[in-house]
């Protein structure tokens, strides 16, 4: 039985003008958070008379965007936006307040705004100062659009992405730890655009001694200048390095960290890192979903891990993974080489992690596959 608010009657020229403002907040893809990307179109007699998308948090929403470029044509129109509009004040204004005062007379959104602050209240406003209100349309594709900020207003946890490079016998790296590069420049690129999407990197205290990577995105095209995602390290016992790169690189780094070490603790503030305490787990190591808490709390939307076989594999087993996105490589390492990941304890079929693939295309000479995980 459907819900009494599921609508189904839309037209080709609703989703025509939905699907026009979910293009627009796409250009928020790099630049939101920890707001969500939201586009907005108003149309008047069958005419598109305003567009607009959210840019940064703390500048308008895509509905005040919108109505600044309608100016006295919004009066009596219908505005179709991806995301419910606000009625609290936050960084902003209500956008009800400014849909009110414009003269809009219908609102169509794709979906309800999970943020307990709003979840259906906007539109509830509105529909009792006599706009006629609807969502449902395509609510699929604009939640797509925001898997982390969807998952973090419902759960407190940001949307998990793993990011894995393998050869096609599934190695990361040779027995010695040579791993640059595995894949080809396409590859390589496309994982920057992963990272620059992204409002967090994580990764270990072993992956920082081993490669002291930048972690940064680079070399990204986008409209504006590249704000970094917060690079995070789980290292129980802060045994990473003053002089890590990532400590010299613009933007925040926080260390999470199970077990005070007052001089090691000093340097690393003294670099500029954050350090966070998180509870140890049973083995003396940081607890993983406590940590994953501390990352939704600091109001990270997307995680994007970047990390060796032994944390992949535990957040893997933990199920705390969401999507993995898997770059193949048309080579072979070897028998000798490290694996992909560590998951200790499967011995049987049935014990085997389901995964449903969603898209797999070429880059350059290698392959992406993108996997979500069956949450069990």
């Amino acid at each position: 039985m459907r819900r009494r608010d599921e609508v189904t009657d839309f037209t080709a020229a609703d989703r025509q003008y939905m699907a026009h403002a979910l293009r627009l907040a796409k250009r928020g893809l790099f630049s939101t958070g920890p707001n969500p990307r939201v586009g907005c179109v108003i149309v008047r007699n069958g005419q598109l008379v305003g567009e607009g998308w959210h840019r940064r948090a703390g500048e308008p929403h895509a509905e005040i965007n919108a109505l600044a470029a309608a100016g006295q044509a919004a009066r009596g129109a219908i505005l179709y936006v991806t995301l419910e509009p606000c009625c609290h004040h936050g960084r902003t204004p209500p956008c009800t307040t400014a849909l009110l005062s414009a003269g809009i007379t219908r609102v169509i959104a794709a979906c309800k705004d999970p943020n307990p602050r709003v979840a259906g209240q906007g539109l509830e406003q509105l529909t009792a100062a006599g706009i006629t209100t609807r969502h449902g349309l395509m609510a699929e594709q604009a939640q797509t659009l925001n898997p982390g900020f969807f998952k973090r207003m419902r759960t407190g946890l940001p949307y998990v992405r793993c990011k894995l490079a393998m050869s096609l016998d599934g190695r990361t790296a040779m027995a010695s730890g040579e791993s640059r590069w595995i894949t080809a420049a396409a590859a390589r690129g496309d994982v920057h655009r992963l990272r620059a999407r992204s409002d967090g990197l994580l990764t270990g205290h072993g992956t920082v001694l081993a490669d002291d990577p930048q972690l940064t995105a680079r070399d990204v095209d986008t409209s504006w200048d590249l704000v970094q995602p917060c690079r995070l390290v789980l290292d129980s016992r802060l045994r990473i390095p003053k002089q890590a790169r990532m400590l010299q690189e613009p933007g925040k780094v926080a260390v999470l960290y199970a077990h005070h070490d007052r001089r090691r603790a000093q340097d690393l503030t003294a670099a500029g890192a954050e350090l966070w305490p998180i509870e140890p787990d049973s083995d003396g190591r940081v607890e993983l979903r406590q940590a994953l808490t501390a990352i939704g709390n600091a109001e990270i939307n997307e995680l994007l891990v970047e990390a060796g076989p032994t944390l992949s594999g535990a957040l893997l087993q933990a199920d705390l993974i969401d999507e993995l996105v898997v770059y193949i490589a048309p080579h072979l390492m070897g028998d000798e080489a490290r694996p992909l990941l560590r998951l200790p304890g499967l011995v049987r079929m049935a014990e085997r992690i389901p995964i449903t693939i969603t898209d797999m295309r070429a880059l350059g000479p290698d392959l992406r596959l993108t996997a979500r995980l069956e949450k069990g």
